[in-house]
């Protein structure tokens, strides 16, 4: 009898799955559905979303008067594939909290999963309060679903700031609803809606007494996994939280409903430190003492930052937006931007200097300081301000900058400049192409079937800073050997030598180079004609824009200049030589022109990236452009004996 009540027990579990798993195989309608969507979005996408609704409410935390926020997220998915497997995830910080995370096979039954709990690690961040959990979801067949519910709990508000329709896999249709309570102040800011069907729907809860807006999209495609490509906030559709103000007890306060708010809050982590200069009151003076004027002191303290403190990127809770001491950052001789702009400005004050923090967004970032909003900026410099008003502005994370020289990533951003209780908006100051200037020369002569000759390199502005970086981050036994193979680009025929270099510890002066080079095998014979092709370095060959939705965004602005003069043996005359080349747009400039003066061919090209980005509309010319500078790359002189 006990075997018996075994077996059946025994039996019944075994067939539990077994129905289970029936009721969650996909139907031929699913199937179909899923092969149709498969034809619709792109053909990378693997899985898709039929929903994803999110609803977001308000709430009061009494104890700490600060305004919460809930958002709970349900998505059903779909799988396009035979098979697919991907995974489920949530960031959280000290701030917020994960919470009630259910996964339904469509049966209803739950999908037990263990769920992962770990600190989040990211590239250059030292140190991170913010949190994933995550767990592989499998899709064992097409049209195999499931549905995702969680629940994100905000402890303030300030920190909810905004939502994107888009994601990580395309949508079939997107919800988001938005329910504002008649005692919270709150703006929803419609961001990048042009070119997408977004419908808005407003109603008013009598009973709650709350406004309900509605978002609903359709068709949404996944975000482009395309790199050089523009922020996320200038691209996708997303709606912008921005919360200016609540009222209880018949009390109103402030949120962030202008930029003062904004500052206001800045200001009050600032206040909070305890600067005590004494740890670095010696340097300072021991950097001022032989400077003859204020110029040369403020750039001694500021190349000393830059060359003595470690940038390391430090998120945790309240200090991912609070500077460290600067005595702190002096000690350990590393910080955060913040922590950086904090020991520059009070070493800069030590010295009597009239030093400021600054806020800032880099260029990755769409927003300015209109919007009073914690994504506005993501970055943190200081400025000073000289004796006649002038304000310069000085970033320690951008090693070998010289004074006065910016960044392209905040050339043209707004800058909020502490001011008391008040501040200064001020946008960076912007640099022309030029001012990135890379000029080459090259002065060869064709001897038998080699090319000799010397070679000229002179680099300013951002080209210049980042090849001193990279030497000075070698090794001394390995900066000859790198250099070689960046001159000789790993060409066996090319061989480098009597390399000069320019001071590399000196970021005033332009950076220069130059060597001797030979080039082995530089000439082919066919029927008494010889062919030779002079250019070495073929720039932008390779940089075809196909199969791509974004505008692409280069690190900053380009100007090349390049001359190569190829001196001919007299018994030799010239042929043939390439075509010319010249187009000029508002985003770009490329030149190449040839040019004979007696037996020296003279090869010019002058390449001008002017906005540091080819724009998606301009793709068509820019490949036409990129396959006529191919073509003339290709071609080769032609020589004939005389």
């Amino acid at each position: 009898m006990q075997q018996n009540r075994l077996l059946i027990i025994l039996c019944f579990l075994i067939t539990i799955p077994f129905f289970s798993q029936k009721r969650t195989q996909p139907t031929p309608e699913e199937i179909s559905q899923a092969t149709k969507l498969k034809q619709k979005f792109d053909k990378e996408d693997h899985v898709a979303l039929l929903s994803s609704k999110d609803f977001v409410t308000f709430g009061y935390d009494k104890k700490n008067d600060k305004v919460t926020v809930t958002h709970k997220i349900i998505e059903e998915y779909i799988n396009l594939d035979d098979r697919s497997d991907i995974t489920i995830y949530w960031f959280y910080d000290g701030q917020s909290s994960i919470e009630n995370i259910k996964v339904l096979y469509k049966s209803k039954k739950t999908a037990y999963l263990f769920f992962k709990d770990e600190a989040y690690n990211s590239d250059g961040l030292f140190h991170n309060d913010t949190r994933v959990k995550y767990a592989p979801l499998s899709f064992p067949l097409k049209g195999f679903k499931y549905t995702v519910k969680s629940e994100e709990k905000i402890k303030d508000i300030k920190y909810f700031t905004k939502i994107y329709f888009s994601g990580e896999y395309p949508i079939v249709k997107k919800e988001i609803t938005v329910t504002i309570p008649d005692w919270l102040e709150m703006e929803l800011k419609e961001m990048n809606f042009k070119g997408y069907n977004i419908k808005k729907e407003v109603k008013t809860d009598t009973k709650s007494d709350a406004k309900i807006y509605t978002y609903t999209a359709n068709d949404i495609p996944a975000q482009f996994k395309e790199k050089n490509a523009p922020g996320p906030t200038y691209v996708y559709p997303h709606i912008l939280f921005l919360a200016k103000s609540y009222t209880k007890n018949g009390v109103k306060k402030p949120l962030f409903k202008e930029t003062q708010d904004l500052y206001n809050w800045y200001k009050s982590l600032v206040n909070q430190l305890k600067n005590d200069n004494s740890a670095f009151k010696d340097k300072v003076a021991e950097l001022t003492k032989n400077a003859s004027t204020d110029d040369q002191k403020i750039k001694n303290i500021f190349y000393w930052v830059q060359d003595n403190i470690r940038y390391i990127a430090f998120e945790d809770g309240i200090a991912g937006f609070k500077p460290d001491e600067a005595s702190n950052v002096y000690t350990k001789k590393y910080g955060d931007c913040k922590g950086m702009a904090n020991l520059t400005k009070q070493m800069l004050k030590e010295a009597g200097f009239d030093a400021r923090l600054v806020w800032i967004g880099t260029k990755r970032i769409a927003y300015d300081y209109s919007l009073a909003n914690l994504s506005v900026d993501n970055h943190m410099i200081c400025a000073l301000v000289k004796k006649d008003g002038e304000i310069i502005f000085l970033d320690g994370t951008e090693k070998y900058n010289p004074l006065g020289e910016y960044a392209n990533r905040i050339q043209g951003k707004e800058a909020l400049i502490e001011n008391g209780d008040t501040f200064i908006l001020k946008k960076v100051p912007e640099a022309k192409a030029i001012f990135n200037a890379e000029k080459i020369t090259y002065d060869l002569t064709l001897k038998g079937e080699d090319l000799v000759g010397k070679v000229h390199k002179k680099y300013t502005g951002e080209s210049r800073t980042y090849l001193l970086y990279v030497l000075n981050n070698l090794k001394n036994d390995k900066k000859e050997e790198a250099l070689k193979l960046y001159l000789n680009k790993d060409n066996i025929n090319l061989k480098v030598s009597n390399i000069k270099i320019s001071d590399i510890k000196n970021r005033e002066e332009d950076l220069k180079i130059d060597y001797d080079i030979t080039i082995k095998n530089a000439v082919s014979s066919f029927d008494g004609e010889v062919y030779i092709n002079i250019d070495l370095d073929k720039e932008l060959e390779t940089l075809e824009l196909k199969d791509r939705n974004l505008d692409f965004v280069f690190s900053s602005k380009k100007d090349l200049e390049s001359t190569t003069s190829l001196h001919i043996p007299d018994d030799y005359k010239i042929s043939s030589t390439p075509n010319n080349l010249d187009v000029d747009t508002k985003n770009y400039k490329l030149s190449v022109h040839f040019e004979q003066k007696g037996n020296t061919i003279i090869y010019k090209k002058n390449f001008t990236i002017k906005n540091a980005k080819i724009e998606k509309a301009d793709f068509e010319n820019w490949n036409t452009s990129v396959n006529k500078l191919k073509k003339i790359y290709n071609e080769q002189i032609i020589l004939n004996k005389k």
